[in-house]
C-alpha cells in the first residue's frame, strides 16, 4: 500500500491519534460528553469532579467514532483505515469518501442504540471507528472483489467479497450469541448496511435515485 495517503484519510488517522491521545491526558472527561450513551434519561454517576449527569446527546453520533478503548483498538482501527481508506478514497473522490465514511459511522451508532435500548438494556458507552471501518471494509469488498486479502491471525489469502461474508457472518453469530461481550458486533454490521445502502443509492440501484450515478 502506498505512503503517500490521500488527504481525508490522512486526516481521519491523524485526528483518530490526536483525540487518544487527549483521551490519556484528560481521562473520563472526554468519555462522559464524547462517547456514544445509551437513549434514554440520563444516569447520574459520582467522578472526581463530584455528580456528573451522563447519558445521549445528538452529537455522539459522530464523536464516539474518534475514541478509542486503549491502544489495541486504535491499532487495529487505524491499520484498517490506513489499508483501505486510501484505496476507497481514490475510487470516491474525497467529498464522496467523507460522505461514505461518516454515513456507516452514524448508521452503526444507530444500530448499536437501537440494539442496547430494546435488547441489551445496559447503561455502557459505546466509542471506536470501528463502524466506519467496517463500512470501508464492505466497499472494498463490493468495489474489489476479487482482490486477495487476509487476516493478519490467519495468513490465508481469499478474495475480498469472500472476507467481508465470512467477517459479517462471524459478526452476527457473535452480535447473536453474546460472544465477545464488550465488542458492539451490532455496530459493525450496522456500518456494513450503511455501505451498501449508499453504494447501491449511488449506483441507482434503490427506489430513491441520486441526480447522477456515481458508480456502476
Amino acid at each position: 500500500m502506498p505512503f503517500d495517503l490521500p488527504p481525508v484519510t490522512r486526516n481521519l488517522l491523524i485526528a483518530n491519534v490526536v483525540i487518544f491521545l487527549l483521551q490519556q491526558v484528560m481521562g473520563d472527561a472526554l468519555l462522559q460528553y464524547f462517547a456514544l450513551w445509551p437513549w434514554g434519561p440520563d444516569q447520574i454517576f459520582q467522578t472526581t469532579q463530584g455528580l456528573v449527569s451522563i447519558g445521549f446527546r445528538p452529537w455522539q453520533l459522530v464523536t464516539y467514532a474518534f475514541m478509542h478503548g486503549g491502544v489495541t483498538h486504535i491499532l487495529f482501527n487505524m491499520f484498517a483505515l490506513y489499508m483501505f481508506g486510501g484505496t476507497i478514497e481514490r475510487t470516491f473522490g474525497a467529498r464522496n469518501f467523507t460522505i461514505y465514511y461518516f454515513v456507516c459511522a452514524i448508521v452503526a451508532a444507530v444500530a448499536q442504540l437501537i440494539v442496547v435500548h430494546w435488547f441489551t438494556h445496559g447503561f455502557y458507552p459505546t466509542l471506536g471507528a470501528s463502524g466506519a471501518i467496517f463500512g470501508l471494509l464492505l466497499a472494498f469488498g463490493m468495489l474489489y472483489p476479487h482482490e486477495k486479502v487476509m487476516l493478519i491471525f490467519l495468513p490465508v489469502p481469499m478474495p475480498a467479497w469472500l472476507f467481508v461474508i465470512g467477517y459479517a457472518t462471524v459478526e452476527l453469530v457473535m452480535g447473536v450469541t453474546g460472544t465477545q461481550a464488550g465488542v458492539a458486533h451490532f455496530a459493525h454490521l450496522g456500518g456494513m448496511l450503511g455501505g451498501i445502502v449508499l453504494i447501491e443509492y449511488w449506483r441507482g440501484r434503490l427506489p430513491i435515485k441520486p441526480k447522477r450515478r456515481l458508480m456502476r
